[in-house]
């Protein structure tokens, strides 16, 4: 294993050396690609020189072990000159380079009709967490950087450094960045030690200020405009008179007044210059987005389903209104008695607030999973807690042929909605926008059904119009927002804007194992396998889709199982270190285990943060009255259902 691994480490010093010369050989040259493998060489000497240093130490001695945490600081530190280029251009080589956790089950966008793929990641932050392990296994830290080094010879390869020559992929890799400098940069995500985190975030705002001038030197004709490249200093600026203390940073006021504008300019740009993307990186993002907490700042659902065609704009509102009455008609149980609405109540947020998880077909037990609301469920790419559907048509279909949710069959539940005239003649009409499908299928019926309640996931909250500075708002939302991304470590999850899991560049659903109990009393462990009873891995045991908290004030009770009542309860969870803080067995727990020390005032301010994303949605009335059919059993039919 030493050998191969040191074999690969050669090698791959071999190939850059060449690939460097060849590249950088000629005087032609532009500053811009000079400086790209400048900086690329350089990481890799420092890669290099962390990988001999780990060959020589003595890992019994503390001091040596220090003298390694010193290289790895100063080889991310170097890494902060390339982090721009690399995330965008080769993501899945940054995994080996800086990533995060371990192991990590993958479902992408544009991959998310297979089934997840496991990846192991290595580099920087895992070796320097490896470091605080009671035993140190040399190969193992030295497999850590290897894979790294090996990594790195990607970002020299022909496929990614042919981007380097135009100036598209720089506007590109500009909007990822910002988009982490909002999302993820200030948050410690991956940064093992938080003493760092604004250090080595001050050190890449220099590096990539370094970058905008090379880029405007060789690209004078697409170049970054004053207006940008002046709030660009200035954000240097703010963060340099910032302290070092991630808890005592303004993350409002730096999205606020600095990022956010600085994407607008970025998306201004990106529209002037005609840019254009070959990229899965840029699959789900939104190239004529005005903010990065514009709804559409990313896609991922189709709420039309099988009406994608669909854009004018009377039949949008005819389908909607075929939605909104299917949605509270019970014709979709197999009993006649239960319709959408009687889980997913409009008036509460799509949810139910009054119990902990709702009754099943049999009206006699309770379903193993609290409702989950549906506004804000098109941000997500995987639906469901366990992730089990890629489409929220896929989603609605199951939940009908469920025998306990809906108990009913697509054929029979098909059938009767074309038993009743009205709806057999109004879809009729529709067909004509469906070439694909020349009869009234299933997909008709969900796809009017998602339509319907999407509508409600276009509404905005206080804070956002706070972080487009088109209202003011109280300062304790300021303050608990920031404990939300510093101390309390909520937005290493809840990612922004949608405070979801979905992180930039917003191209899959992330799973986290936190330890829910099964009661308040923590006796013991949900029994709910979660993620793992859609694809069995140990890494998945017990995990479930990171939600978003937007509307929780509204959407209780919280967790999978709707163990806890109030936010409060929810975030003295966290601040106890989840499961495994109370005692409880997880081996797999995502979430740290150790304390938070937020004080009640503390945990009081975060929930005014959280009651600020609640969205100004305007919910509308029930239908007066149902279709009519011609089968008698179904005239009796309630307007929302009977449970």
């Amino acid at each position: 294993m030493k050998k191969y691994i040191l074999s690969l480490v050669l090698l791959g010093t071999l190939f850059v050396s060449i690939s460097f010369i060849s590249k950088t050989g000629s005087n032609d040259s532009s500053d811009y690609q000079s400086l790209y493998f400048n900086r690329v060489q350089e990481f890799k000497q420092k890669q290099k020189a962390l990988f001999q240093l780990i060959d020589e130490s003595d890992l019994s001695n503390e001091m040596q072990i220090e003298k390694i945490r010193g290289a790895i600081q100063q080889t991310r530190v170097q890494l902060k000159g390339v982090d721009f280029w690399m995330r965008y251009l080769e993501p899945i080589s940054y995994k080996k380079i800086n990533g995060p956790l371990p192991v990590e089950w993958e479902t992408e966008v544009f991959e998310k009709h297979e089934a997840p793929y496991k990846r192991e990641a290595a580099g920087l932050t895992l070796t320097y967490l490896y470091l605080e392990e009671e035993q140190i296994d040399k190969t193992e830290l030295k497999r850590l950087i290897g894979e790294s080094v090996v990594a790195t010879n990607a970002y020299l390869a022909d496929s990614i450094t042919k981007h380097i020559r135009t100036y598209h992929h720089f506007y590109l890799c500009n909007r990822l960045y910002l988009l982490n400098l909002a999302a993820i940069y200030t948050t410690g995500f991956e940064c093992p030690d938080t003493e760092q985190v604004l250090p080595e975030l001050l050190r890449m705002l220099k590096d990539v200020d370094q970058l905008y001038a090379a880029y405007n030197k060789s690209f004078p004709e697409t170049a970054l405009n004053e207006e940008y490249l002046s709030l660009y200093k200035r954000t240097i600026e703010f963060v340099f008179n910032q302290s070092n203390d991630i808890n005592t940073f303004d993350h409002f006021t730096f999205i606020q007044q600095y990022i956010n504008p600085l994407y607008v300019l970025n998306q201004k740009m990106i529209l002037e210059y005609n840019v254009s993307s070959k990229s899965m990186v840029d699959y789900s993002l939104n190239k004529n987005s005005t903010s990065i907490f514009d709804k559409d700042l990313y896609f991922a659902q189709n709420p039309k389903g099988i009406f994608s065609r669909v854009s004018d704009t009377v039949a949008l509102k005819e389908i909607n209104d075929l939605g909104k009455l299917l949605f509270y008609d019970p014709i979709l149980s197999g009993n006649n008695l239960r319709s959408c609405a009687s889980c997913h109540l409009p008036t509460q947020y799509f949810t139910d607030t009054t119990v902990q998880t709702a009754l099943q077909f049999d009206r006699l037990n309770r379903l193993p999973r609290n409702t989950p609301s549906l506004i804000n469920v098109r941000l997500n790419h995987l639906l469901m807690l366990d992730g089990a559907h890629i489409t929220m048509q896929n989603q609605a279909k199951a939940v009908l042929i469920n025998p306990i949710e809906m108990g009913s069959t697509e054929i029979e539940a098909l059938r009767k909605v074309l038993n009743c005239k009205e709806y057999n003649t109004r879809f009729t009409k529709l067909l004509k926008y469906t070439p694909q499908e020349t009869q009234i299928t299933i997909d008709h019926l969900t796809s009017a059904l998602t339509a319907y309640y999407t509508k409600f996931s276009n509404s905005y909250a206080p804070f956002d119009e706070a972080m487009i500075q088109k209202k003011a708002i109280d300062p304790v939302v300021q303050e608990g927002f920031n404990l939300f991304m510093s101390k309390a470590q909520c937005a290493t999850c809840h990612f922004v804007p949608q405070f979801n899991g979905v992180k930039p560049p917003y191209v899959n659903s992330e799973f986290e194992v936190i330890g829910v109990p099964g009661d308040k009393q923590f006796a013991a462990l949900s029994a709910d396998k979660g993620r793992s009873t859609i694809y069995t891995s140990d890494e998945m045991h017990h995990a479930f889709r990171t939600g978003s908290i937007r509307n929780a004030t509204y959407t209780k009770p919280y967790m999978h199982n709707g163990v806890f009542n109030n936010l409060t309860e929810v975030i003295e969870f966290y601040n106890n270190g989840g499961g495994v803080g109370r005692g409880l067995t997880v081996p797999n727990q995502t979430l740290s285990s150790d304390s938070l020390h937020l004080t009640p005032l503390e945990i009081k301010k975060i929930v005014v943060f959280i009651e600020s994303l609640n969205e100004n949605i305007t919910f509308e009335k029930p239908p007066l009255q149902l279709p009519v059919s011609k089968d008698k059993m179904l005239l009796q039919r309630k307007v929302g259902g009977v449970y």
